[in-house]
């Protein structure tokens, strides 16, 4: 059933591309605005499921200092609030197109981590204004339609990353694999993990890309092409 409903949804939102970048921005803010009239509409912190994806997104990043980090859509901040707890020292903004979840998500809760940065952005219409060690994106891809809309959202994501940075993915599979086509057609990007779980209630994948580091320096050529900036497992 879910997946008759996922096609029914992709189905939506293509068509709604086709009015344009302003006029689908439009309706977006206020699609989602709606959805948000009240709590949590998706369950997202409290679902058994949700919780198995973060859960399993985060146990497959790689080990190494992240500073900086960014969650795109990121609703009510569920997952961003996780984030901040998984990675105390980090600087964390989560951005999203709704002013009601973005609203929620700045409410303090006693008992959580340090509040990350919450700001209103349409990943559709402009990137992030700075770069980041580790950027998220989960559940969104899809709601983009047409591929030209997609490729400028790509680009978008592509461009927050630092350099040494990681993007993050997260969605069903295997539409996912769709998506993912659009990073790695970008030069400077390469995949580092794809991890799938098809047996899950709705199956998803995890993949995640990275930008090379810059290179150091006073470093002659041949040393450049093949330095390794410390990567962690």
């Amino acid at each position: 059933m879910h997946r008759l409903l996922d096609r029914a949804h992709r189905a939506l939102f293509a068509a709604l591309s086709l009015i344009g970048l302003r006029g689908q921005g439009r309706v977006l803010h206020w699609y989602f605005d709606w959805w948000h009239r009240r709590p949590d509409p998706w369950g997202l912190a409290v679902d058994d499921y949700e919780q198995f994806k973060y859960a399993t997104t985060l146990r497959l990043l790689p080990h190494r200092p992240y500073r900086r980090i960014l969650d795109v859509g990121c609703s009510e901040g569920a997952f961003t609030h996780r984030l901040a707890a998984a990675f105390p020292q980090a600087e964390i903004t989560g951005v999203d197109i709704s002013e009601r979840a973005l609203a929620r998500a700045r409410t303090p809760v006693q008992g959580r981590a340090a509040a990350p940065r919450f700001t209103r952005l349409n990943i559709l219409t402009a990137p992030p204004e700075e770069r980041f060690d580790l950027v998220f994106c989960a559940e969104l891809l899809y709601y983009l339609g047409r591929p030209p809309h997609l490729r400028r959202a790509c680009a978008h994501l592509t461009r927050a990353v630092a350099p040494g940075g990681l993007l993050v993915l997260v969605h069903p599979w295997p539409e996912s694999r769709r998506f993912c086509a659009y990073f790695e057609t970008v030069a400077g990007l390469h995949r580092v993990i794809e991890h799938v779980e098809p047996d899950s209630f709705r199956p998803f994948a995890v993949t995640v890309y990275e930008r090379p580091a810059a290179p150091r320096p006073g470093l002659p050529r041949d040393v450049r092409a093949t330095a390794d900036p410390g990567r962690g497992a």
